[in-house]
């Protein structure tokens, strides 16, 4: 795509937004306020507070499944201090009363190929707040994604059939996953990783229906987990085909967390600090190195359970009696 024609399509979308809920209009001509789309200048700074319509009948007529929406913009860059505010309550209450009403994602980028995000807050989206959907290349740092405990589906960022991904120095708060990896995804670092409350960093879920699941090189360090539902997670479905292979978890600090450890192949809820509920087909080549789980409450000791699981144990506590301990 034309560099010029990038930058374009990223300004009018941000003009149509600031001109709903600041200037009282539909449409706003980004070139009238110093827009160049040159495909040299940066235009696509965001430093307002782009807010999302307020009443769900304003959304009649028009696609739900984000609302933003960047598809096949190759070097899109968003930066700023911005907020993208999506008034998600409003959302959230149907779903809650079971209204069985769509809600639409925040920011969604599809087939956008090097992409930067940077700098701005997602704050309150209906649904997922950031998905990347078949992204080669992306990067995303020092973002703040916010919701309350209680907002259903309100992950922090859904990343599927997407490669090479840098996601580092963030702060997620979040009702479900704070970054969710779903099929097709691969070579994916997440460092310094603020999080909490929300339900951990997921791989999965995996293997819905017959067609295969993968995901493989995924790198989370140095993160912080605090009042968690999760910490680490492998979610797979019991009867699913494919693999997820290569994921490590390291120097990971987690605070008040439910279920720390849980490799979950049949969607048990367990208490155990740690849980490897592995399927017959069995979870292989997992190493644990320097765990020490305790308890929150003084005087209650922490347990593990392990099903159809191998590899090896060091240094951890608690004992996963079906690995090798070293």
């Amino acid at each position: 795509m034309d560099p010029k024609i990038s930058y374009l399509i990223i300004l009018v979308l941000f003009g149509m937004i600031f001109s709903s809920s600041c200037y009282g209009q539909n449409i706003y001509n980004v070139l009238d306020f110093g827009a160049t789309g040159n495909g040299t200048n940066d235009d696509s700074q965001m430093d307002g507070y782009v807010v999302a319509p307020s009443n769900i009948s304003e959304w009649e007529g028009y696609e739900r499944g984000s609302w933003l929406h960047f598809l096949n913009v190759n070097g899109l860059i968003v930066t700023g201090n911005g907020i993208f505010d999506g008034y998600g309550d409003i959302w959230w209450n149907i779903a809650k009363h079971g209204g069985g009403v769509q809600a639409p994602a925040g920011l969604g980028f599809h087939h956008c190929n090097n992409l930067k995000l940077n700098g701005f807050a997602s704050k309150n989206s209906p649904n997922k707040h950031i998905t990347i959907q078949g992204c080669i290349g992306v990067t995303i740092s020092n973002v703040h994604i916010l919701a309350p405990k209680t907002s259903p589906n309100t992950d922090g960022i859904m990343i599927s059939y997407s490669s090479q991904l840098n996601i580092h120095d963030c702060f997620i708060a979040t009702g479900d996953d704070f970054i969710s990896i779903k099929s097709g995804s691969s070579y994916i670092n997440i460092t310094h990783i603020a999080c909490g409350p929300g339900h951990g960093i997921s791989v999965g879920s995996l293997g819905v229906g017959t067609t295969p699941s993968t995901v493989e090189h995924v790198h989370v360090k140095n993160c912080t987990f605090k009042g968690t539902l999760n910490g680490a997670r492998i979610k797979t479905w019991n009867s699913g085909v494919g693999y997820a292979r290569n994921i490590t978890f390291e120097h990971i600090t987690l605070l008040n967390s439910e279920n720390p450890i849980i490799i979950d192949q049949d969607y048990a809820y367990l208490e155990e600090a740690i849980t490897l509920d592995c399927a017959k087909l069995g979870c292989s080549g997992i190493v644990m190195d320097s765990v020490n789980l305790i308890s929150a409450l003084p005087g209650k000791n922490v347990t593990s359970f392990c099903k159809n699981a191998d590899g090896r144990l060091i240094s951890t506590y608690p004992n996963v009696p079906c690995l090798n301990k070293e």
